[in-house]
């Protein structure tokens, strides 16, 4: 994540399933793209082939997950694919897809890595660009709160706080490498409690999860086998990577949060590209 060019797939790569919350049946293609096209989603299903980029522009929803729209072109859940993209390091990528959801997956990135992984990364000649942030934003609703600081890297540290007795306060630091992300971050699924898949359903979410692809919890149980006892703030991670991804850049900054969501991750990626665009305009 540290290189100096900009890079992309080596070649294309295709994957079959259903989405999280949809469950809508989805074929997805990754495909190479030229520098400075960034991550772009394009709706083959639809009249035209509309495209969305993935920038922060184009966030028009963060519950449960994240939201991108421009024109008829719609998709969501996309963070675990664009903290997989993140994580190893691809600035530009076309994801096509013929349903408004990318693949659920395992519930995590690590899917993904291994599809990135396959189809291999190629350098591209123009110098990479990075999100360096040189000032602190902090944003904070209640008790919840997700800063960041100068720092010359990528590094995020997490306080997860849950009430249930199997959870209870998680802790997680890590500079964010390629080596990092594939052996700490990837593999981390997202949670759920039994008491709100019912309110869920009716939302029309999670449609497409499973005790396998989401770490279920009852009042005083876990009804998943988890990969780690810290899964949960493993997984808050990857939300940050992905729902930073959106700058369009990769982050030069040490995030610090404690009991983030994509809706705060979102504004804290606002704050930073609000400082970019004042730094452009000196």
């Amino acid at each position: 994540m540290s290189g100096s060019v900009q890079t992309t797939l080596a070649d294309s790569v295709a994957y079959d399933g259903i989405g999280l919350h949809a469950a809508a049946d989805v074929h997805m293609v990754l495909r190479p793209a030229a520098a400075d096209t960034g991550i772009c989603f394009v709706r083959t299903d639809l009249p035209g082939k509309p495209s969305v980029p993935a920038r922060l522009a184009c966030v028009t929803n963060t519950m449960r997950a994240t939201t991108l729209e421009r024109g008829a072109a719609k998709v969501f859940t996309v963070e675990h694919l664009l903290s997989a993209l993140q994580g190893l390091g691809i600035d530009n990528c076309i994801v096509e897809m013929d349903s408004a959801e990318p693949p659920v997956g395992d519930g995590s990135s690590r899917d993904f890595v291994e599809l990135i992984r396959r189809a291999g990364i190629a350098s591209l000649t123009e110098p990479k660009r990075y999100a360096v942030v040189r000032q602190q934003h902090i944003i904070q609703e209640e008790d919840k709160f997700v800063a960041v600081i100068p720092y010359d890297g990528f590094r995020i540290t997490f306080t997860s706080i849950n009430p249930h007795p199997l959870l209870g306060l998680q802790f997680f630091d890590a500079e964010v490498t390629e080596e990092s992300y594939i052996r700490e971050i990837a593999f981390a699924r997202t949670i759920a409690f039994t008491q709100e898949l019912e309110m869920l359903r009716k939302m029309g979410l999670g449609k497409g999860g499973t005790i396998e692809n989401v770490v279920v919890y009852d009042a005083t149980t876990c009804l998943s086998r988890v990969r780690s006892g810290d899964e949960l703030v493993r997984h808050k991670v990857l939300d940050v990577i992905g729902d930073l991804a959106l700058l369009g850049r990769p982050l030069k900054g040490h995030v610090i949060a404690v009991k983030s969501s994509h809706k705060l991750n979102n504004l804290l990626a606002q704050a930073i590209d609000e400082e970019l665009d004042q730094e452009v305009l000196k």
